[in-house]
């Protein structure tokens, strides 16, 4: 893999930095992140890779990430190509099992997963997730339903969530 594609996706007063081959989505950044995480994210999983702008190729993932963000869209049809560990693809995996607009607790994906002590574990797979959005880790809450962390941040999670439970009404 000679070139990874990078944009910056820029709707209403979301700002996030995106990153694909021309086949796969890699990467979604966190809200208001600067372009530094992307870079270094980059750097570390596809260290030989040049990063390369491009918006025109990346297109069509904002336009599914915009219609998500506007409530028009429940799923991606986009390919993921997931860079991690075993475990953290089995848990990546779960996270894309939950449906849109409900949310579900540490001790659930690791119940799902078949591995009941691991919560702690699936925690640290949830937080290298590099897809935000698409992989849906924002649906994760802690044990009594609170929002727990979250790499693009509690307002980012917030937002996500809420937006889920409106449209998941209509």
């Amino acid at each position: 893999m000679n070139s990874i594609y990078w944009s910056l996706l820029q709707h209403k007063d979301w700002h996030l930095y995106i990153a694909a081959t021309s086949k796969h989505l890699l990467y979604v950044g966190s809200q208001n992140q600067p372009f530094t995480a992307v870079s270094e994210w980059v750097k570390k999983k596809y260290p030989k890779a040049t990063l390369v702008e491009n918006s025109a190729l990346l297109a069509s993932y904002c336009d599914e990430i915009i219609e998500y963000l506007e409530g028009k869209r429940t799923a991606f049809t986009f390919s993921i190509d997931y860079k991690g560990t075993p475990f953290q693809l089995l848990v990546w995996r779960a996270l894309n099992e939950i449906p849109y607009g409900q949310t579900k607790t540490y001790s659930d994906i690791a119940q799902y997963i078949n591995k009941p002590a691991a919560v702690r574990a699936v925690g640290a797979a949830i937080g290298a997730n590099p897809i935000l959005l698409a992989v849906p880790c924002h649906r994760i809450v802690g044990k009594n339903g609170t929002l727990t962390g979250y790499r693009g941040g509690l307002e980012m999670k917030k937002k996500l969530l809420e937006l889920e439970k409106l449209n998941a009404q209509l």
